[in-house]
């Protein structure tokens, strides 16, 4: 018997970003020069099969440092900073403990750390545009004092805000949001407060952009769009909503092929196909093999953009040796700010 003809529309760019790359290579890299266990506190990306290989690997994902048993903290095991970026009472409290620990904040969320430090330096009260609870709005929140940052999620919460008004405003951003639905926020901040400061450069990252513009590529010409990623990933989430909103009939995000019914998918003749910032490519090519068993398969790439960033990881774990004087927690936050 014939198989139906399905075309799938390959986005690309899709899958794995330069920060996530450095995040998990931190890991890998701290297995093979401390040895099993490294704890990471919190998931290092938003994806459970990332996550399912490093614990193979020995990794050992923790909600708090005081999860880490008393006998491996006395031993030195090193802790891994998640790639979102911690709140500066994380690293206080883990040199308090006498943690070694490496951090894998991905450097474009560092600089809107920075940013939002040098906005507070210069008096301004800053709202940041982003998800409440996200543990990246949450590490951005924590750089500062309690009450110099106020969160505004969407419009309707522009005109609901409460700022000081003795202050200049600043605003900053999450960096894995809607493109769109951002634009719309920062309009509405501008309007009601006309004088308040931007990013010197944009806050949503280059991955994130360049994953929503291929998805909106594809969307139009698509039955149904399929985003590979976990359900807790901020930037998977986002194009499944770029995808309805840019035409696709239907938009699914799931953690792998096995997930899919296909039935559920109603009669389609073009697949849209992408993946979100931190879900490994042998997910996609899991998918296309999945539909190839059922349909007579067509794959049209669908390119936006070409990536070529790559981030530096700490100096502790590149073969390079310390500075004089310098733990490996201090030469991986060093490498932090000096490398990114």
């Amino acid at each position: 018997m014939s198989k139906a003809p399905l075309t799938i529309l390959l986005a690309e760019p899709r899958g794995f970003c330069a920060g996530v790359d450095r995040a998990i290579e931190i890991v890998e890299k701290s297995l093979e020069k401390f040895g099993a266990p490294v704890y990471v506190r919190h998931e290092i990306v938003h994806n459970k099969h990332v996550l399912e290989d490093l614990r193979a690997k020995g990794a050992v994902f923790v909600k708090e440092l005081t999860d880490i048993p008393e006998t491996d903290l006395q031993s030195g095991r090193p802790v891994v900073f998640s790639a979102h970026g911690v709140p500066k009472s994380v690293p206080a409290a883990a040199a308090a403990m006498n943690i070694t620990y490496i951090d894998a904040t991905c450097p474009l969320v560092s600089k809107v750390h920075r940013e939002a430090e040098m906005h507070h330096k210069q008096g301004r009260h800053i709202i940041l545009i982003g998800h409440a609870g996200h543990p990246e709005v949450v590490g951005t929140m924590g750089q500062l004092p309690v009450g110099a940052v106020t969160l505004v999620e969407d419009v309707a919460g522009v005109a609901a805000l409460a700022v000081p008004t003795d202050s200049e405003l600043a605003f900053v951003t999450q960096t894995t949001l809607s493109v769109d639905d951002t634009a719309d926020i920062v309009k509405a901040l501008q309007e009601r407060f006309p004088a308040i400061t931007p990013p010197r450069k944009e806050d949503i990252c280059y991955a994130t952009t360049n994953r929503q513009l291929a998805v909106r590529d594809i969307a139009k010409d698509s039955d149904v769009v399929i985003v590979i990623g976990s359900k807790n990933s901020s930037n998977s989430n986002r194009l499944v909503e770029v995808a309805l909103a840019y035409g696709a009939r239907h938009a699914v995000l799931i953690d792998a092929a096995a997930e899919i019914d296909w039935p559920a998918l109603g009669p389609i003749k073009t697949l849209g196909l992408t993946a979100g910032a931190s879900a490994p490519e042998r997910l996609v090519q899991e998918v296309i093999q999945s539909a190839e068993a059922r349909f007579d398969v067509t794959v049209h790439r669908h390119t936006v953009a070409k990536e070529t960033v790559v981030f530096k990881i700490p100096n502790v774990l590149a073969g390079r040796s310390a500075p004089d004087g310098a733990t490996a927690a201090g030469a991986g936050l060093t490498a932090k700010h000096t490398e990114a």
